[in-house]
């Protein structure tokens, strides 16, 4: 269900204020403390930032993939931090819930997820398994009612904030089949956190290893009750993820172009503007045009995503959402590129905020999926075609 299009742009024009008033100006701050305040947090809680996708019925918003779309690209203008810290829950960390849960999961769960009172967490890659997640090591073993769980989770975004993990562990033979989801609250004993990671860029957001040494999960806590159906449960929410960081790398490109010709405007050299040479204008015209270009297939596919039942496994919208990922992820970091390079040597110095955004965004060509993992994804589904 969506919010009817008044609301919606309401909600929207909320997100765009509070992007140029709040977040923008705290930039700086992020950057040189390397953490989102907590007043922030909290007036991002206040907004429904953390329930843009989950239902009405269970506190949240209750967006479609393509107005979610709408908000990310809006979120996308600024540090992605910002967005990072409720990303988990309104993507990887709740849809596995709200797709394939049981109802006592998605009544108990959803509401502190979509009220930001809970932050939950996405746990499949491990030290072994990143692209190749049907490897995972990670095991489960049954014991009663309970399962043990024993094995390391690596690059696991928001695990420091974490209350609870959607974590992938083993409880079957070898393959995906063999892979069972589960809710694991992040105070059981057993569980424990590595230091968090020191990263290229992407300051303020917060990723770690998490470790397992026989932490008793009730059997309970499989989502959708179900042992054997995880890995399918993560594929089909990385397709909506995949979306939503399409969305987020249009809003970047268009941040960067923004900062890019407000340069080029003021910037003089040989005693006229650099924004007045042609081959300065030339990189900016290749920027709008890939912008404008990838915009449209992230809306495209949205739709598309929508218009498929909810929860459903649809091979042909999972390439189209390769596809956006993809695109609007590589054309992000062209676009960082000539923003440098339209600074010139200010563009290599963090006085500058193309020097960061330039760091920031390398990130999305890597996560849930790396570019090379979404081009296996859209040739195989094209070499199913009967032409």
């Amino acid at each position: 269900m969506s919010l009817d299009q008044e609301t919606f742009q309401l909600l929207k024009s909320s997100v765009q204020r509070f992007v140029q008033e709040r977040l923008v100006p705290a930039e700086d701050s992020v950057e040189e403390h390397d953490e989102v305040p907590e007043d922030i947090v909290s007036d991002m809680k206040e907004l429904g930032l953390f329930g843009l996708s989950i239902p009405e019925e269970y506190g949240g918003i209750g967006l479609t993939m393509a107005q979610e779309c709408e908000v990310a690209y809006e979120l996308g203008h600024t540090a992605l931090a910002f967005r990072s810290v409720a990303g988990t829950n309104i993507g990887i960390g709740s849809q596995g819930i709200l797709m394939d849960g049981t109802p006592e999961q998605k009544s108990e769960y959803l509401p502190r997820i979509a009220s930001g009172e809970m932050i939950i967490s996405f746990a499949l890659t491990e030290p072994d398994a990143g692209s190749d997640a049907a490897a995972l090591k990670t095991r489960a073993v049954a014991d009663g009612s309970d399962y043990l769980l024993t094995g390391g989770k690596r690059f696991i975004t928001n695990a420091p904030r974490a209350d609870a993990f959607t974590l992938m562990a083993r409880t079957g033979g070898p393959g995906a089949g063999g892979i069972s989801a589960f809710i694991v609250p992040a105070k059981l004993p057993g569980l424990t956190l590595g230091k968090p990671d020191k990263k290229m860029g992407q300051r303020g957001t917060k990723t770690c290893d998490v470790n397992m040494d026989e932490v008793r999960v009730p059997a309970a806590n499989i989502i959708g009750g179900e042992p054997g159906k995880g890995f399918k449960t993560a594929m089909k929410v990385l397709d909506r993820g995949r979306l939503h960081l399409s969305a987020v790398a249009c809003g970047m490109a268009s941040r960067i172009l923004q900062e890019s010709i407000a340069y080029a405007q003021q910037r003089k050299q040989f005693g006229q503007r650099i924004g007045d040479f042609q081959l300065v204008q030339a990189m900016l015209a290749d920027s709008q045009a890939e912008l404008l270009a990838a915009w449209a297939l992230v809306q495209s596919v949205a739709q598309s995503y929508d218009a498929k039942p909810f929860g459903a496994h649809d091979p042909e919208v999972s390439m189209q959402a390769s596809c956006a990922k993809m695109f609007a992820t590589e054309m992000v970091g062209r676009v960082a590129d000539r923003g440098v390079q339209v600074h010139g040597g200010s563009g290599y110095i963090n006085e500058y905020k193309v020097e960061r955004f330039y760091r920031d965004v390398r990130l999305l060509r890597l996560y849930e999926g790396t570019t090379q993992i979404q081009q296996m994804v859209i040739g195989k589904q094209l070499m199913k075609r009967d032409i």
